[in-house]
């Protein structure tokens, strides 16, 4: 008996399941608030401090063209002050205020030597007024945002291996109580370095949500439901774009920001007391008693009769002992076989595209004609309608013809988006097409890998009589649960690509849509390798190893191969590694 008939005996989906997915909804909704956090921590416009105004002077705008050059674009520098300003009747001796006409050549100008004066119309305090993170330094402000996803970089090949091996619940506790204890850290940071190292630390404690939620949301669901549930799921991720716009709204000191994007972690780790373990990881770890309890639990609020045999001592232990025979992998065992081997390194460039081009535009809101929060709110809104784009099109198109075609439309529109900057509409429908993308990302990696890879060398079920079977050389010994440890290894790369979507923004500084045009680029070639990528749709999850590389292999044992020169015609020579075809 397998687990998929286990759980189709209890209930695949029900009401125990629509419960974990509530629960679980609490790690989407945090993950937002602090993935986007940087907006909100962004500059707001500078300039030079300047000395006080004189009391019998009321012209503002006069005393800072006095003190400060102006940019080509008519706006006042933010990094330059006149190194001797002009002086007006009546106030303290300097230079004669001269006509445009009288003027020769550009007066001298120098850095700004008392420090900066900041517009807190939108925000009354972020790590830039903090910290002074502007001009010379303003390559910090999006340095912090690359620490942070580097952190969650290092935490997702974390959390793989250890929710492996100590379990999905147990890892999501610790999951929330670092996330909590490190982003108050994080708030009390008494300086620039501190509050980095801590983001860092924070960014590999949230980690653990990206790698542990999905499975444990999966592992507990039946095939049919699947894409609703994923869908269903990210809505949640959508809820915390919006809720982050209306807390930044009505908090805008990002001290208290941050401890209001924290607090979340409170009611989660009191909800894991009701979070179930993975029956599936329970059995491979030969924890019948405990995987029966949980089982039992799903019929029971399911409403399912059992019969006595139907999850007796006996029954569950033939499935455990066949889960026994497996021992945990390591990310080098999605990289053994020839067919594994495709599918990780075509999904890593798919999700490094992906994250790439999402955090380039998401954390980089400026030029829109919006303020920030109508912004956020805006992008947030416009997440909703993508969801059901993903929803119609994995049901019908399929998920590789999806992602491509989602990852294809972000590169297009991000280049139509360029002929008109200032379109709201346009980069918009960026925006929808790069969300859409993650979120078939998360459903296709999910339903790619194997669950389980057998230690011994997998033999056929029904290998046609026609033709001889192909002689088997042993498989990796390494296996085990592959789920989520695929979705480590591609979150890993992801989060690289979301860790230099930020630096790639001072691109601008080389040509102003440099930072576009590579956010584009990349998404487009990602589009291409996604079409390399086998279909999904309508497949029962992998358990072994087989099951990912039958395909080849069944090709090159079907009668209608004719001989062993079509087999090597037929891609088996692609398998010949672990297969002799010869």
């Amino acid at each position: 008996m397998s687990f998929e008939e286990l759980l189709d005996k209890v209930g695949g989906f029900g009401p125990f399941q629509l419960r974990n997915l509530i629960l679980l909804a609490l790690p989407r909704v945090l993950l937002p608030m602090h993935f986007l956090l940087p907006v909100f921590l962004a500059t707001p416009a500078h300039h030079c401090a300047l000395p006080d105004t004189p009391a019998n002077f009321s012209h503002q705008d006069e005393w800072l063209e006095a003190h400060l050059p102006k940019e080509s674009d008519g706006t006042f520098s933010s990094c330059l002050q006149f190194a001797s300003p002009w002086v007006f009747p009546n106030t303290t001796p300097g230079r004669v205020k001269q006509s445009p006409g009288e003027l020769e050549h550009r007066p001298s100008t120098v850095p700004c030597s008392q420090g900066w004066a900041y517009d807190h119309s939108e925000f009354s305090s972020t790590i830039a007024t903090e910290w002074d993170l502007v001009c010379e330094q303003k390559g910090l402000s999006k340095v912090t945002s690359t620490f942070f996803f580097v952190g969650v970089l290092v935490g997702a090949v974390l959390f793989g291996y250890l929710s492996d091996r100590f379990g999905r619940r147990r890892l999501l506790l610790v999951a929330y109580v670092s996330s909590l204890v490190l982003s108050l850290a994080s708030a009390a940071s008494v300086s620039y370095v501190m509050f980095v190292i801590a983001r860092l630390l924070t960014g590999l404690a949230l980690a653990g949500f990206t790698i542990i939620v999905l499975p444990l949301e999966l592992e507990w669901l039946d095939v049919e439901h699947r894409i609703v549930a994923g869908v269903l799921s990210t809505l949640f991720w959508t809820g915390g774009v919006l809720l982050l716009a209306l807390v930044g709204y009505l908090i805008r000191a990002w001290r208290w920001l941050l401890l209001a994007a924290t607090l979340p972690c409170v009611p989660g780790i009191l909800s894991i007391w009701w979070v179930p373990e993975s029956a599936r990881w329970l059995l491979t770890q030969g924890r019948v008693e405990e995987a029966r309890g949980y089982l039992l639990r799903c019929a029971r609020l399911n409403g399912r009769s059992l019969g006595e045999d139907s999850l007796s001592q006996e029954a569950l232990s033939k499935v455990a002992n066949r889960e026994r025979a497996v021992q945990r992998p390591s990310y080098l065992d999605l990289l053994r076989t020839p067919r594994l081997r495709h599918i990780s390194l075509c999904c890593m460039a798919v999700w490094f595209a992906v994250n790439f081009s999402y955090y380039g535009l998401t954390l980089d809101l400026s030029g829109l004609g919006l303020d920030v929060y109508q912004t956020q709110l805006l992008f947030g809104a416009v997440e909703l309608p993508s969801k059901l784009l993903v929803y119609l099109c994995v049901r019908h198109a399929g998920r590789r013809l999806t992602q491509a075609g989602v990852l294809a439309g972000s590169a297009l529109t991000f280049g139509v988006s360029l002929l008109v900057p200032s379109e709201t509409r346009a980069w918009t429908t960026v925006k929808a097409f790069s969300e859409a993308a993650f979120t078939t990302a998360y459903l296709f990696t999910s339903e790619l890998y194997p669950t389980v890879l057998r230690r011994n060398s997998p033999k056929k079920p029904h290998a046609p009589t026609a033709h001889p079977e192909p002689k088997a050389r042993a498989f990796p010994p390494a296996t085990g649960h592959l789920g989520p440890t695929g979705l480590g290894l591609t979150a890993l790369v992801g989060r690289l690509g979301g860790s230099l979507a930020p630096l790639a923004a001072l691109l601008d500084e080389v040509w102003l849509w440099l930072p576009k045009l590579t956010y584009g680029g990349i998404a487009l070639l990602a589009g291409g390798v996604a079409l390399l990528l086998p279909e999904t749709r309508k497949a029962q999850l992998p358990e072994t190893i087989w099951d990912v590389e039958e395909v080849r292999v069944s090709v090159a044992s079907s009668p209608a191969s004719g001989s062993r020169n079509d087999c090597r015609r037929s891609s088996c020579w692609e398998f010949e590694e672990f297969w002799d075809c010869s």
